[in-house]
Parts: structure tokens; sequence; C-alpha cells
């Protein structure tokens, strides 16, 4: 697996993450209306995502690179 597609991998796996928190989330009732239509746009595959959504997985998924790297230097 290249670089580029371990994190791709990784931003998949957080747009997963987010999808299963904002839909409990919204089961509670407590998300305005207006939140709610935002994310529900947003609860499509990873794939099917605008580039610049799948950008902010991205950064999420380099964060969890950074701790990794940092966990593999200190080995």
């Amino acid at each position: 697996m290249t670089d580029a597609e371990l994190l791709e991998a990784l931003a998949e796996l957080e747009h997963v993450q987010w999808m299963a928190w904002s839909t409990n989330l919204a089961e509670t009732g407590e998300l305005s209306p207006s939140r709610l239509e935002r994310w529900q746009a947003f609860w499509v595959a990873y794939s099917q995502l605008p580039e610049e959504i799948k950008e902010e997985d991205r950064k999420w998924a380099r964060m969890v690179l950074e701790i990794i790297s940092r966990a593999v230097r200190h080995d």
C-alpha cells in the first residue's frame, strides 16, 4: 500500500466514524433542521463526497499518521 493509498484508507475510515457518530447524534433529535439537512447530504460513501469534504477527512487521517510516525520513531 502506498502512502497515498494509506491516507485515503484512513480518511475513508474517518468518514465512516463520522457517519456513525453523526447519525447517532441525529437520532437524539437534538440537531437543528438546517444542520441535519447539511449533514444528511454527506451520509454517503466516501467515494461520493465532494473533494473539499474528503479533504476534511484527510486532515484527520494525517493526524493519525503523525501519531503513528511519532510512535514508530520512539521504538
